[in-house]
């Protein structure tokens, strides 16, 4: 079943959006959410907060492409869930890739600004073009899915040092970027 017909199982109110979605989707959500969340319970809670999510959101919502939907609510809520489990105790593989990109993205009271994230994930999207689909796809890989690093080196048959080389340089040319478009305090 394609998006479209998924989508408007959603806006006639049938329980099969969410069968469907499950059966396209469901091994995607639950990759994202397992590279953020290590306890099984926790990813197929997000999962299906997932599901609900898109039920309470389709309509009036009609995302295009639904599967970018899908996979930024399951992010979303695997991070909430993440930040709640950790609050106390710290340095997870997760908080090792929030870290790596903290030397280049601003950190100042008004990036929390609505319009400022939108007018920063803008810019993020314009130097993205600027890579080389490899790089690209590296990056995305590791800071938006949270894969690996020997994950990604698997993936692009390259060794780990190769894979934290390029994401290192590609930080250096984000924040870089950044500097010039004035974004970066």
């Amino acid at each position: 079943m394609d998006d479209i017909e998924i989508i408007e199982l959603f806006f006639r109110r049938s329980e099969e959006a969410i069968v469907q979605i499950s059966k396209k989707y469901g091994n995607i959500c639950l990759k994202i959410s397992r590279n953020i969340l290590k306890d099984p319970r926790d990813m197929e809670e997000c999962v299906n907060d997932t599901y609900l999510a898109a039920w309470n959101t389709i309509p009036p919502q009609k995302p295009k492409p639904l599967l970018t939907y899908i996979c930024r609510i399951v992010r979303n809520l695997s991070i909430k869930k993440y930040h709640e489990n950790t609050a106390i105790k710290r340095n997870s593989f997760y908080d090792i890739s929030l870290d790596e990109l903290e030397t280049c993205i601003p950190t100042s009271g008004n990036v929390e600004d609505e319009y400022s994230v939108k007018e920063l994930a803008d810019e993020i999207n314009q130097f993205l073009k600027t890579l080389s689909k490899e790089n690209r796809i590296i990056f995305v890989r590791r800071y938006w899915f949270s894969d690996s690093i020997p994950s990604i080196a698997k993936m692009f048959k390259v060794s780990n040092h190769n894979v934290s080389v390029r994401l290192h340089r590609t930080r250096k040319a984000l924040k870089k970027y950044l500097e010039k478009e004035g974004n970066y305090v």
